[in-house]
């Protein structure tokens, strides 16, 4: 070892999560790479760098992308942390941010538990602490605060990326072997084929208030007519996820460890949902057309018959190694900023307990609905994203019901904005950004007159003779 040349890197905790998601023993591993089991051991442990050389071993043997390496996780990690130590209940605790960005690179499990048990906390002070009495008293029953948080976690433990549902996909493709706007007939041939399962588009005034519905003893998978061509095939996709590859969403689910029940099924749905998505646009073909394409999400969504936000959603999943796509991060809000659907494959730190700042153009959409904005936004921290935004229609609802309305945003960071057709005659380093904050109660720019509420992390100053721009004025000093 002591002739290899080029830089060295201690990237002890990700080396060590890579060989667990291999299933390696350290000695395995080393023998792999050709050096000792207690080499390895000082890796994984920050006392021995890793060099150029082993680096692309481990590329080499395990066919590994080396941007597994890459500090991704790290800077979410680290995000959470911020957000959790930026609450009133730690005002006493002057924590530099070195400290939090060291724990979030060292132990990466530590993080993840302290946000789950901060957002326990968060969800008792909401009154949610009787509800899980009452489950605590359930023999055999585990109560778990906000099922929807902890399917997030798990998703992003995973880099939004299954790679068993892919080539389960991707072989259902395969054998379908039809093109895009056939895919529904196939699939509805396939479960009355191979499960004697009748597919029906129901008229509205039938279903009503559902959209699909598996009828079990008539053996039926009713649609509603409400549901546009690329919805209705995602929902036949959906049930075929369901009847054929159950196993393999249990499988996953069960890695996942001690989960409850609710937790469980969610999970269960939401990996459903992925397998879809993926029936539709099967990996290799859309990672090399959105290549080609430049990642123009209108033409992807025409080749593939897919709609826009399916589309923008895909993008975030493209993590197999390599051939991996532009990191993206997506979001979707409805028109009162709530907050439904959050994924990122790169570095966003997106919040886990509020919404969003509204400089961010995504809100905008709703006043511009047929267009599709463009942005270049940058953070506190100075870390600067590219984003387009678009407004999308759910299924239509039948008079008087009002027409659902969403606001997609999907971003990556400024250094991969080029490879996108959006950003084409832009010089997205001389573009001047919007400055944003990941939402207010975290946020310390100050004179923002979109302000909702005053940084948490702030004093704030009331003064009666003078009104600002922005509602609140608070201090520059941390509360400690």
């Amino acid at each position: 070892m002591a002739g290899d040349s080029g830089k060295k890197l201690f990237v002890g905790p990700r080396f060590r999560r890579i060989r667990q998601q291999l299933g390696l023993s350290q000695t395995q591993m080393a023998e792999g790479l050709g050096i000792s089991p207690s080499y390895i051991n000082l890796i994984e442990r920050n006392q021995r760098p890793v060099t150029a050389q082993i680096l692309l071993r481990l590329a080499e043997t395990y066919d590994l992308d080396l941007r597994d390496l890459a500090t991704a996780d790290e800077d979410r990690f680290f995000a959470e942390l911020n957000e959790i130590f930026s609450d009133p209940l730690f005002r006493q605790i002057d924590l530099p941010k070195q400290e939090l960005r060291d724990l979030a690179e060292l132990c990466p499990g530590v993080t993840h538990s302290l946000q789950r048990l901060y957002a326990a906390y968060t969800e008792a002070r909401r009154g949610e602490t009787l509800a899980a009495q009452m489950a605590d008293r359930e023999e055999g029953t585990r109560f778990e605060a906000n099922p929807i948080e902890r399917v997030r976690d798990l998703i992003e433990a995973n880099r939004n990326y299954f790679p068993e549902i892919e080539q389960a996909a991707e072989n259902l493709r395969d054998e379908l072997n039809v093109p895009a706007q056939d895919l529904f007939v196939a699939l509805s041939e396939r479960l009355r084929e191979q499960h004697s399962i009748v597919t029906r588009i129901m008229p509205v005034e039938v279903m009503r208030e559902t959209l699909r519905r598996f009828d079990r003893h008539r053996r039926q998978l009713l649609i509603s007519e409400l549901i546009d061509g690329p919805g209705r095939a995602f929902q036949i996709a959906f049930q075929i996820g369901i009847t054929e590859f159950g196993k393999t969403f249990d499988a996953i689910v069960n890695r996942a460890g001690a989960v409850d029940d609710t937790a469980r099924r969610l999970y269960r749905i939401t990996l459903a949902n992925y397998f879809a998505a993926a029936v539709m646009m099967p990996y290799g073909a859309f990672h090399a057309a959105a290549e080609t394409l430049s990642y123009d999400v209108h033409v992807l969504a025409q080749r593939f018959n897919a709609g826009f936000e399916q589309v923008c959603h895909r993008l975030t999943t493209l993590q197999r190694p390599n051939a991996r796509g532009v990191p993206f991060f997506l979001l979707r809000v409805d028109n009162a900023g709530n907050v439904s659907k959050r994924f990122s494959s790169g570095t966003f730190p997106f919040s886990k307990f509020g919404g969003t700042c509204p400089l961010w153009n995504v809100h905008s959409t709703f006043d511009t609905p047929d267009r599709l904005l463009k942005q270049v936004i940058e953070l506190p921290d100075g870390s600067r994203y590219f984003s387009i935004a678009q407004c999308v229609r759910r299924p239509v609802m039948p008079h008087p019901q009002p027409q659902p309305r969403f606001a997609i945003g999907l971003g990556c960071e400024i250094r991969h904005g080029a490879k996108l057709v959006y950003a084409a005659g832009m010089d997205l380093d001389k573009e001047e950004a919007t400055p944003i904050g990941v939402n207010c109660r975290l946020c310390e720019r100050e004179h923002c007159s979109q302000r909702a509420e005053p940084p948490i992390t702030r004093s704030l100053i009331l003064d009666e003779n003078t009104r600002r721009a922005s509602s609140f004025a608070f201090s520059n000093a941390r509360e400690l």
